[in-house]
């Protein structure tokens, strides 16, 4: 039930009412006694959060309502409020009729597995939990959860503000972002600024495609470079002052290359570009990769030497600041690495990329298919060749491919990078074949 990131679906079908009060009794079940409790924009996202928290209440739970806020705000605030857990109601970047649940523990990390689990276990159960009536929860606000996030914001990096910066805000939850760099004294511009769930300014995933608007303005406004957050800002994607995209694969390799020492760890996913592990190579460090999704990513940063971690999709990681993923921290990251080290694009000039193609294929049986398709290529490939840790990798003379389920949507994804265009493109219809012949059978 619970993917890589939370539960998501929409709204109405997998996640209704009556799925956030028994979200709120298996978080009682499970005996976490003081939940806080936050939103994003989405229009659905107040009803769900009133019942998760009248759940709670009547199951005798504490609530802290932090209100509308920005995921990374609420993972935070879970230590800060001294609550057990964080529950967030959010579908991150998915479309304006999803919505979901993240949970957070008060080491600022999502649930991991044996939690996860645990609720999931407790949901199966089905049990009602009733306080009697001179037990039940009771309901409190805190109102200064983004303050006291922007103000880490500040301490955690150098800035003296000689940067301008568009920021594209999504009309998500990723103000913390505007709100320190302009403390910081950087020339802030914004878009789509207004928190509004049916995101009319773009769709909610920053990519490249979605990003044309603050790709246009960076360029013709002269900025250093622009900054994009999806709904809940746990994600950053950023645009170099030429006007271009920056891929994930190098924003992680640049962040990469400024903490590491000789001998330390970067953690990234099993879909990480090989440009990542070169610059990393250059620095005496290394690559770790690890199953998709930034739980894992989080986990993997808790080794003494992996001094960050990330995935190309957004999601930063300074174990040393937090262990969640942190939009708006990633943005001041960005901006101190260009008013320290010089234009993002020179930055980005020297990287050696390689050719790298990602897509999804929308299926009606994920899980099942994905079966199909390990047998498939276990069949095909000599076994040293196969990883099996996160969906199925296969390593060629001359790149890879990696078909794995979504964790989150009716997606299969597929990767492949190569050292050449054509190879590239050839390993991806390799992927693609596999999977719709095994959809077919």
């Amino acid at each position: 039930m619970f993917g890589t990131s939370g539960v998501r679906g929409r709204f109405g079908d997998t996640i209704t009412p009556e799925f956030a009060a028994s979200l709120g009794h298996a978080l009682a079940a499970c005996n976490y006694g003081r939940i806080v409790i936050g939103r994003d924009a989405r229009t659905t996202s107040p009803l769900l959060a009133d019942a998760a928290s009248s759940a709670l209440r009547g199951a005798g739970v504490d609530v802290i309502r932090a209100g509308r806020v920005a995921t990374p705000t609420l993972a935070r605030g879970v230590s800060v409020t001294d609550a057990d857990a964080g529950l967030m109601v959010t579908a991150s970047h998915n479309p304006p009729a999803d919505n979901g649940f993240k949970l957070w523990s008060p080491s600022g990390q999502a649930f991991n597995e044996p939690r996860r689990d645990a609720i999931e276990g407790a949901l199966e159960a089905d049990d009602e939990i009733t306080a009697s009536w001179d037990s039940v929860g009771n309901e409190t606000t805190v109102s200064d959860l983004t303050e006291s996030h922007v103000s880490q914001l500040c301490d955690a990096v150098d800035i003296d503000g000689d940067v301008s910066v568009v920021v594209d805000i999504g009309n998500g939850m990723g103000g913390a972002t505007v709100d320190a760099l302009l403390e910081m004294g950087c020339d802030v511009q914004t878009l789509n600024a207004t928190p509004d769930g049916r995101f009319p300014g773009r769709p909610s995933e920053p990519t490249a495609e979605t990003c044309a608007t603050l790709c246009s303005v960076v360029e013709a406004t002269g900025a250093d470079l622009g900054i994009a957050h999806d709904g809940d800002a746990d994600r950053m994607m950023a645009v170099d002052e030429t006007g271009s995209f920056v891929e994930g694969d190098e924003l992680l390799a640049l962040f990469g290359r400024d903490v590491v020492s000789a001998g330390e760890r970067v953690a990234a996913p099993l879909n990480t570009s090989l440009l990542v592990d070169d610059v990393l190579e250059s620095q005496g460090a290394s690559l770790t990769r690890t199953k998709v999704g930034d739980v894992f990513v989080a986990e993997a940063t808790q080794d003494n030497d992996v001094v960050f971690g990330g995935e190309p999709s957004g999601a930063w990681i300074w174990p040393d600041e937090t262990l969640c993923p942190d939009g708006p921290l990633a943005a001041c990251k960005l901006v101190e690495l260009v008013e320290q080290r010089g234009s993002l694009a020179t930055q980005r000039s020297e990287l050696t990329s390689y050719p790298l193609r990602r897509t999804d294929l929308e299926v009606d049986q994920k899980h099942g298919i994905m079966e199909a398709v390990r047998s498939s290529l276990l069949e095909q490939y000599d076994s040293t060749a196969v990883s099996t840790l996160d969906g199925v990798r296969v390593e060629h003379d001359d790149g890879w491919i990696l078909v794995r389920a979504s964790g989150t949507q009716p997606l299969i994804r597929l990767t492949s990078e190569a050292r050449s265009e054509k190879q590239a493109d050839a390993l991806l219809e390799t992927a693609r074949d596999v999977v719709e012949k095994t959809e077919r059978e």
